[in-house]
């Protein structure tokens, strides 16, 4: 099999979700993807930045740069959607698939964050917000995702094993990254039903990443560490400024993450190049952990 060492997403096509700003991390990632090659379609979801002290971005400014980074044929769309609406879900990944007729690689970014509070704070209603934007949509993404290469066989029981049907191909295996945060390192306080939620990604890693290989699906998640894409900006951040400066001032190369951080890693892990890598749970927060 001959690999395009320029581009080699080439002929693939990519599904990103959270891309509304072009400070987020979304964005770099979709720029990312496109730049090795891939088609990309991204999702976004406006009114969530809208209602943070960051603010939200002109999504068709976004796509116009996604659309500048694409490489040779390849070919980008959008769709907006809100993703604790499980309709809007199946929605989003037939849209996406439709761009070119498959989905070869889902970066699943997106992310509620704010309107959270301490364990003192929790109510139901609060915990299933972020269960339904940040986990659950998630999940259903990356069985939709799965159920383009490999359907239960007629009988098969709920949650039965289904015996891999011919050996995965590393290099050019499909490709599901899960965003978490750093909730297993140390307390996230006043972001609880946040790090519950994406907790739950980092815990069921290992599980879905095994069913997924007897398909032929590499999973990987990612922790992107503290990544400023203008929630840490004095002006437009929601935490204590002191003590912003301090953390920051502690990070072994005294900068926060910038989103092409992530990025990078991400590309690599859906390239070929990463194809090795499965199952993991992978930090990239230039030693955050460790000052």
């Amino acid at each position: 099999m001959h690999l395009d060492v320029e581009l080699p997403l080439a002929g693939r096509t990519a599904l990103v979700t959270g891309v509304s700003r072009r400070r987020g991390i979304g964005y770099a990632v979709a720029r990312e993807l496109a730049r090795l090659g891939a088609s990309v379609f991204t999702h976004d979801f406006a009114p969530h930045d809208a209602d943070q002290p960051w603010g939200g971005d002109d999504v068709e400014a976004v796509a116009d740069g996604v659309r500048e980074a694409l490489r040779g044929d390849a070919v980008s769309g959008r769709a907006s959607a809100d993703l604790r609406d499980p309709a809007q879900v199946d929605a989003l990944f037939a849209a996406a698939r439709s761009l070119t007729g498959t989905v070869d690689a889902l970066v699943c970014n997106h992310a509620r964050s704010g309107g959270d509070g301490s364990i003192l704070d929790m109510t139901p209603a609060v915990l299933d917000a972020f269960w339904q934007a940040n986990t659950r949509s998630t999940i259903q993404l990356t069985q939709r995702f799965a159920a383009q290469f490999a359907q239960p066989p007629a009988g098969t029981r709920p949650g039965e094993r289904h015996e891999r049907r011919s050996p995965a191909d590393p290099a050019r295996a499909p490709k599901v990254i899960w965003m978490t945060s750093g909730q297993q390192h140390g307390p996230m306080r006043g972001e609880v039903a946040y790090a519950a939620s994406k907790a739950a990604l980092a815990g069921v890693t290992a599980t879905v990443a095994a069913e997924l290989l007897d398909v032929g699906i590499v999973l990987n998640t990612v922790n992107p560490g503290p990544v400023n894409t203008g929630y840490l900006d004095p002006g437009s951040t929601d935490r204590p400024l002191a003590e912003l400066e301090a953390l920051r001032a502690a990070t072994p190369f005294g900068r926060w993450g910038e989103p092409a951080d992530p990025a990078r890693l991400i590309g690599w892990l859906v390239s070929p190049a990463g194809s090795w890598v499965v199952g993991q749970v992978l930090t990239t927060d230039g030693g955050f952990g460790l000052s």
